[in-house]
């Protein structure tokens, strides 16, 4: 459908401007259109969670995994939630089902490998960390969390 299409073209450039409350107006024009549209559903909740609005968030990802429960994004998406909440259990559980579906997807390995740090498993951290940039050796949220390692366990050490 054309419309839901322009719309949320708008509400994307709304997001590139960092207007997110305008953005989320134009999520919701579609999704009053399309309801089940996941694509606007995923993006609302990613522009949910820019606003801290986490639990929101949460809600549209779990609309998602109801109509589609290998959605990786949604899956992902909600894991990073979940950690922003400091549920880093929780998190890793929805991590762990995007990488049964795609072992090699270096988001989802990371967001683990952060979680993971969190919780203070540095080894294990390191390891997804590891994995992540053999798969995208340029992959910021992995270099940032392997060098994390890294400088905990030397000051371990000293």
């Amino acid at each position: 459908m054309k419309q839901i299409e322009n719309i949320l073209n708008v509400a994307y450039n709304y997001c590139d401007e960092e207007e997110y409350i305008l953005a989320l107006k134009y999520y919701d024009m579609a999704l009053n259109l399309e309801p089940h549209n996941v694509d606007a559903l995923i993006d609302k909740g990613v522009t949910l969670q820019n606003i801290g609005l986490l639990n929101k968030a949460i809600t549209c990802y779990n609309i998602v995994l109801k109509l589609q429960p290998n959605n990786l994004l949604a899956l992902i998406n909600k894991g990073s939630a979940l950690h922003s909440l400091k549920k880093f259990k929780s998190a890793i559980s929805y991590y762990d089902k995007a990488l049964q579906l795609d072992k090699n997807h270096p988001m989802a390995l990371s967001y683990k490998g952060l979680s993971l740090l969190e919780l203070g498993k540095l080894n294990s951290a390191l390891i997804y960390f590891k994995k992540a940039l053999d798969i995208d050796q340029n992959y910021d949220i992995a270099n940032i969390g392997k060098n994390m390692v890294l400088n905990i366990k030397s000051q371990q050490h000293r």
